[in-house]
């Protein structure tokens, strides 16, 4: 990566108007309008959320994902969702630096919890180099197949 990136976890009311309108927009960027994938994405969630982002020397965000607290989303397991690197900042290996980043943040904010994920299958990969195993079988979410995936 050419620039240093700098992280930040926080939780919804520290974000600034900017900063949570640049969040959204990129979700939006990739998500419903790169994939084609048409959901929810304000669903509620991020009120009750951690959110982790990396900004490079300019402030660009550039990787993006929010942290759930276990009981959130699942009974018994914190979760790692809406995991997104910008277009500009791919195949310099973001992705592998936000994940690194999302467990070790679970792992800091929600100790000896297992971490859940619901993963597009075809990042399925990305998520078992760390340590995430498949745990259903693959299914139909806004039009990209997905798989629930877990990490002890």
């Amino acid at each position: 990566m050419a620039n240093r990136i700098a992280w930040h976890c926080h939780g919804f009311d520290d974000f600034t108007p900017r900063a949570l309108y640049q969040a959204l927009q990129l979700r939006d960027q990739v998500f419903v309008v790169e994939q084609q994938s048409i959901y929810g994405d304000v669903d509620g969630v991020d009120t009750h959320c951690l959110h982790l982002s990396g900004r490079d020397d300019a402030g660009r965000l550039l990787a993006y994902a929010r942290l759930i607290a276990p009981g959130e989303k699942y009974p018994d397991a914190a979760a790692i969702g809406r995991v997104v690197v910008a277009p500009e900042a791919r195949g310099q290996g973001m992705g592998k630096a936000l994940m690194a980043q999302a467990v070790a943040q679970c792992r800091a904010h929600y100790p000896g919890q297992p971490i859940m994920l619901s993963a597009q299958v075809e990042a399925s990969a990305l998520y078992s180099a760390f340590g995430f195993e498949p745990v259903s079988a693959p299914y139909d979410d806004g039009g990209i197949l997905h798989v629930d995936m877990r990490r002890g």
